[in-house]
């Protein structure tokens, strides 16, 4: 059972307000934790890594570490993929167990829960004694505890570190990640989070950091949601709504969903930054947590349900901002 005491609501509101507020995560180069700030250039330096997942968010998130110098080896169950790294001096490696054999540092991103604990078995059968391994994959909180558990079994040590910024944000080196895990490990791994995100929190023990990115998937499905209603509302009205959003995303109306993803749903451009199947699963995996605690999250439901009916009828692969179509059949 995850210890209350260490998820302290200051640092979530901390953490959420910087996802939301890009002016001041550029502006915020240190790292925050209980009394105490992390200067962005200490920890170890771990001279091979081994780097699981290189679809949309995990091939330009490599790509940094790959572009600094840094030896790594890719894996993705779709060769393809890991293969056009080569270019960049990514070795490539055909099974779980090739990759991280001989690693010192492993990351971690992939689709579904499944997903993580199918690799996380090999990678505890494979890794050598003292890796580091690290999931950047947005999964569910329970099963980052019990990753941290089994990594003590075989002495591994296992970090939860879910990502926000979309496929933007991994392209730009400009994501937020919000850690969960042991504070040594945290420590030891922020130069390579460093090269990945602006903002790198350590939020507390394991399953610290699934659950921050669960209290921003849920802040999102609210944004989200509202944005492509206040333009459909506009449109209804007789507003232009370029100018709509021209207007009001410079005032408390204003948010990164508004900026981006409510410029793309004029544009009718759908295509995933963060897919609608991907987000139905974070959706799910946050409902599973707030149950658990006896926290009603309506709005949630509301738009996860919107999600699924478009999932239903074959959508599942549009972006997030295709939500607009819902509202404007």
């Amino acid at each position: 059972m995850l210890d209350k005491s260490y998820f302290h609501p200051i640092r979530l509101y901390e953490a959420v307000y910087r996802l939301i507020h890009p002016a001041e995560q550029r502006q915020q180069r240190l790292c925050f934790a209980p009394e105490r700030r992390y200067n962005r250039t200490r920890g170890d330096t771990m001279s091979k890594i081994a780097w699981i997942g290189t679809g949309v968010m995990g091939k330009s998130m490599v790509s940094h570490l790959l572009n600094q110098g840094d030896e790594v080896t890719v894996y993705n169950r779709t060769a393809a993929k890991a293969e056009a790294l080569k270019e960049k001096g990514a070795q490539v490696a055909y099974t779980v167990a090739d990759a991280v054999k001989d690693a010192d540092l492993i990351f971690t991103i992939v689709g579904f829960p499944k997903d993580v604990e199918e690799v996380y078995a090999e990678i505890f059968k494979a890794a050598k004694p003292g890796a580091l391994a690290v999931d950047m994959t947005t999964s569910s909180p329970s099963l980052a505890v019990k990753l941290h558990q089994q990594g003590k079994e075989h002495q591994i040590r296992v970090l939860d570190a879910p990502v926000s910024g979309g496929d933007s944000g991994a392209a730009a080196g400009t994501l937020s990640i919000m850690v969960g895990g042991e504070e040594a490990d945290f420590n030891a791994c922020l130069p390579y989070f460093n090269k990945m995100g602006k903002s790198v929190l350590w939020m507390g023990p394991a399953g610290c950091g699934q659950h921050t990115k669960m209290a921003n998937q849920i802040a999102i499905a609210g944004t989200v949601s509202a944005v492509a209603e206040a333009i459909v509302y506009a449109k209804a009205n007789g507003l232009d709504p370029e100018k709509l959003l021209g207007a009001i995303s410079k005032g408390a109306a204003g948010s990164w969903q508004m900026s981006n993803n409510g410029v793309k749903m004029l544009q009718e451009d759908y295509n995933p930054g963060f897919f609608i199947k991907h987000f139905i699963k974070d959706m799910r995996l946050a409902k599973e947590a707030a149950t658990a605690q006896n926290v009603e999250l309506p709005v949630l439901e509301i738009v996860l349900s919107i999600y699924e009916q478009m999932q239903d009828a074959g959508e599942g692969d549009l972006g997030t901002q295709a939500i607009i179509k819902h509202y404007e059949k």
